[in-house]
């Protein structure tokens, strides 16, 4: 119970966030990163954020070093009504931003512990979302609160095989809190708009893996390669709804699975300034099929939202400037496919293809401080999708989801 309490005061710190990535993946684990795109993240070794994105990068560091970085997400994410079956004037399905800003921290520490082996520890977050509707919505049956939140305390371990080959493993331990609420809104039973239909919260620790490679043909050119493995939450909590139960409180749960994260990604120093890097990542969306909450003693799920989401691929390409000895200068653009199925679309968890465009910089005041900042922008596609509530009502949206990300980090070598 102590370790549960520690940990939900923990994630107050980065609870009620917008998922800029697929789904509601998170990437947001670096300033550094952030400003090129995350291109190269699984073979660049900036600073101490390898940990989160392939621990074998952990043997390029002579010296401990600690970075702590945070990240301002602006979601900017619109909806539209176009239609509804029940006659429902659609004007009144227009919500002009859906999702919060938020602040997504992270720290991390890697020590090299002698001319083979480091250790690193990070805590960071591979995914969250947060959606919010007031309960007097029309469409309140697929929209209401939908939010979650993971916080990933990693430790991982490098062994250096030669001068060029690295291998890395890590054991992670995520605790997870999840809630969701759905309104009757408007329906053809004369349910209250702002009943109820289904409210649940739970949380979770669970445990999971990961490894990292990474392969230098010289001191310019270097390969990385890295795996997360798929981890299954049971949250449990409390589950009401004023329909059925009028209110009561009784033990429910939810299950989902945070899905695995494979990236390849490579770096190039092409002259003494200059560098790009490109990263493929692949995640397997397709373990995340649906959304549902359970009581004891009832069969099957009181709540049920089919997902249907297909693995996804996100690219990236981008490039690294050394303006002065003080100064490095970022840059880098990214694809970002959505996994969502176009015939199970959700407001609750709205998703599309997005593009990244992304600046930075690090200044380096010393040889044991410096400072990185990133900022992207990250546009969306217009989609228009119409989605079925329990009450066989159709309702049809147009919807547009950007973002604008500002982040920064401190890093310090010890």
């Amino acid at each position: 119970m102590t370790l549960k309490k520690t940990l939900l005061t923990l994630s107050l710190t980065c609870t009620s966030f917008y998922s800029v990535g697929a789904a509601f993946q998170l990437a947001e684990h670096s300033a550094a990163g952030l400003g090129r795109a995350f291109a190269g993240e699984a073979a660049i070794a900036d600073d101490a954020s390898v940990v989160a994105r392939n621990p074998a990068l952990m043997a390029q560091f002579e010296t401990m070093e600690f970075s702590v970085t945070g990240t301002y997400v602006m979601p900017d994410v619109s909806l539209t009504g176009i239609d509804a079956s029940n006659g429902t004037d659609p004007a009144a399905l227009n919500n002009s931003s859906i999702a919060p800003n938020a602040i997504v921290p992270a720290m991390y520490l890697v020590m090299p512990l002698n001319d083979k082996f480091s250790l690193g520890f990070g805590t960071f977050s591979n995914f969250g979302l947060a959606t919010e509707f007031d309960d007097d919505y029309a469409a309140g049956a697929v929209a209401g609160e939908t939010s979650i939140t993971t916080i990933n305390f990693n430790t991982s371990l490098s062994y250096k095989v030669n001068d060029n080959f690295v291998i890395a493993g890590g054991l992670n331990v995520i605790y997870a809190d999840a809630s969701l609420v759905r309104n009757a809104g408007t329906n053809p039973l004369d349910i209250p708009v702002q009943a109820e239909l289904a409210n649940m919260a739970g949380d979770d620790i669970s445990y999971g893996w990961n490894m990292g490679l990474s392969y230098d043909f010289n001191e310019k050119h270097r390969l990385g390669f890295s795996y997360r493995s798929e981890v299954k939450l049971e949250l449990e909590g409390n589950y009401s709804n004023d329909v059925t139960l009028g209110g009561a409180i009784v033990p429910g749960a939810m299950d989902i699975a945070l899905p695995a994260i494979m990236e390849f990604s490579g770096l190039h120093q092409l002259t003494d300034t200059l560098a790009v890097h490109y990263s493929a990542l692949w995640t397997g969306w397709s373990s995340f099929d649906q959304l549902a909450a359970y009581v004891e003693g009832q069969d099957g799920p009181v709540f049920s939202k089919e997902e249907n989401f297909s693995d996804s691929m996100r690219y990236a390409l981008g490039a690294t400037y050394q303006l002065s000895s003080k100064v490095t200068l970022r840059t880098g653009i990214a694809y970002d496919e959505s996994p969502a199925d176009e015939n199970h679309m959700s407001i609750s968890i709205p998703d599309t293809n997005r593009v990244w465009l992304s600046g930075g910089l690090n200044y380096t005041f010393d040889n044991k401080s410096s400072l990185d900042f990133g900022v992207s922008i990250v546009k969306g596609e217009t989609q228009t999708f119409t989605e079925t509530d329990d009450f066989k009502q159709d309702w049809t949206f147009e919807s547009q989801g950007d973002a604008y990300l500002v982040s920064a980090q401190y890093n310090h070598v010890f």
